[in-house]
């Protein structure tokens, strides 16, 4: 007991309030809250009304935005928190990056519907805690149902279960957790990776993939050296017959291969790997097949979709993200799987003060048991509304037009003399400014260094113009320009913006940073 009941009664008297009649500062009267909201929703609607015109991100550095933003101390009492809000949003919405802008193709960070803004403000009234069901029946039964509809609109054969969680990096960390735990050769979970009869569990993806396996590898416990880290082709797609090599190399070394982490569009390039042909390979030697299709995974729903995107279907898991290609506000990833007990299998415990299960013998799913958290939001209202405002068609024309308009800006960019083609798959475009007279020395070493420095500046002044926003990949060692189109405002006039402004601030760089030494070779 933290006080005695006379030191209750001496803190009622002191704080000259009585319990019955309790004032809490949090709370808001109703018809507060409602001028409030209704102002916030006007600004709100004027900002994505101003978006299109609006620069993609602020032009200051960092010093610069922390002044513009000033400095508070926190605050001992409370006070009006109407102009407030009023004030933070206002620079807020001028101060920050811009991700739904038409002209931002930085990273694999969509336009969010406006309907899922309206989704995280109705959840968030409500606050269900989508742990239990107990404690969240409505939400947790549109999660359930939200989990239906991504397995459907990807045409996932058989039924699958799954679970939502924040984005990306979690899906992957879900699965990889839910490999380890099934294909272990021992009880992993009871015994961790120190029991007796354990051997060193190894695990397989391609150089491309993103860095969220390391994370995985670490905070799972194996080392980053388990990860298995295979060569890719000139497509920048992994290798199978070197997979292979590596997989049968560590059987014969005692080692446990548990998993292969296949890849529906990487993060740099957008490449997809020969899924089937990895299907096969893990098939074959009885590994957990996991696909992290976080960006690419939604465009296998489209009717010319490449067989080896297809090949996702195959998985025995699936990371997804809704709020890259399906347009949701961030937070929003999912995973899943066709083995219907893997989560439970790898997440579930029964502690005594969880008290879920007397539903009088009728089934329920508690989310707790199938992942990392037992208090959870509910991020599946947004991904669920979503697909009722829009539907599968709609979807499948978003993401089909994204696509055409990548292709159309890497046509464009062959017919700019200082500009250089690099890669084009799904959404995502790469390229970069080499100036006519070095043409013929690109391949120089000096010229390289040069001309990766050229363009890593471009990439920054073109954030800092404002007029739109890239983002880089590499390849070959070559520092590419990268234009990630996942956004359903952005239209051929915006792409059409790009190869001139790329050009016209890379004139302006390469006349005043090229060295004098180097000349067309």
């Amino acid at each position: 007991m933290i006080f005695s009941d006379d030191s209750l009664v001496e803190i009622c008297v002191a704080t000259a309030y009585s319990l019955d009649t309790r004032f809490a500062p949090s709370d808001l009267p109703p018809e507060q809250f409602r001028a409030i909201g209704h102002s916030l929703v006007d600004s709100i609607a004027d900002f994505l009304r101003d978006l299109p015109d609006a620069p993609t991100a602020t032009n200051l550095l960092p010093d610069a935005l922390r002044s513009a933003l000033g400095r508070r101390e926190m605050p001992e009492d409370g006070r009006d928190i109407a102009p407030v809000i009023e004030e933070f949003s206002e620079k807020f919405f001028r101060l920050s990056t811009h991700n739904g802008s038409p002209r931002f193709f930085g990273y694999i960070t969509s336009s969010a519907a406006p309907v899922g803004a309206l989704a995280d403000l109705l959840a968030a009234a409500v606050n269900p805690n989508c742990g239990a069901w107990a404690l969240s029946p409505i939400a947790t039964e549109i999660e359930n149902e939200t989990i239906r509809w991504l397995s459907e609109f990807m045409s996932l054969p058989g039924t699958w279960d799954g679970v939502i969680v924040s984005g990306g990096n979690m899906a992957n960390m879900v699965g990889f957790t839910a490999a380890r735990t099934a294909k272990a050769p021992w009880d992993i979970r009871a015994n961790g990776l120190t029991a007796d009869d354990a051997k060193r569990l190894v695990l397989y993806t391609s150089k491309e993939t993103h860095t969220w396996i390391s994370k995985a590898a670490d905070i799972g416990g194996l080392g980053t050296a388990a990860v298995r880290w295979i060569p890719t082709d000139h497509e920048l797609r992994m290798r199978v017959d070197l997979l292979e090599e590596s997989i049968a190399a560590d059987v014969a070394a005692g080692l446990a291969p548990f998993m292969v982490c296949g890849t529906a569009g990487t993060v740099g390039t957008g490449a997809v790997d020969s899924l089937p042909a990895i299907a096969k390979v893990c098939k074959k030697y009885n590994l957990w097949f996991h696909v992290d299709g976080a960006y690419g995974a939604p465009a296998v729903a489209l009717a010319d979709a490449s067989d080896d995107l297809k090949g996702l279907r195959l998985a025995d898991s699936i990371a997804i993200d809704p709020h890259k290609w399906l347009y949701s506000p961030l937070e929003a990833g999912c995973l899943l799987t066709r083995h219907p007990t893997a989560l439970r299998d790898a997440f579930a415990f029964k502690p005594h003060y969880y008290q879920f299960d007397d539903n009088e013998g009728q089934e329920v799913k508690n989310y707790f048991e199938h992942g990392p958290q037992n208090s959870r939001g509910f991020r599946a209202l947004k991904i669920w509304l979503g697909f009722q405002q829009v539907g599968a068609k709609g979807y499948r024309t978003m993401i089909a037009d994204d696509i055409g308009l990548a292709h159309q800006l890497h046509e464009m960019i062959g017919g700019h003399e200082s500009l250089e083609r690099g890669t084009v798959s799904l959404s995502i475009a790469t390229f970069r400014f080499v100036p006519h007279d070095l043409r013929g020395a690109a391949d120089d070493g000096s010229v390289t260094r040069y001309l990766n420095e050229l363009n890593e500046r471009i990439a920054t002044q073109v954030r800092l113009s404002g007029e739109a926003f890239l983002s880089n990949a590499f390849l070959d060692g070559r520092f590419m320009l990268r234009a990630c189109i996942v956004n359903f405002r952005t239209t051929l006039k915006d792409v059409a913006v790009l190869p001139d402004l790329v050009t016209r601030i890379g004139r302006e760089l390469d006349a005043r940073l090229r060295p004098s030494e180097l000349s067309a070779g």
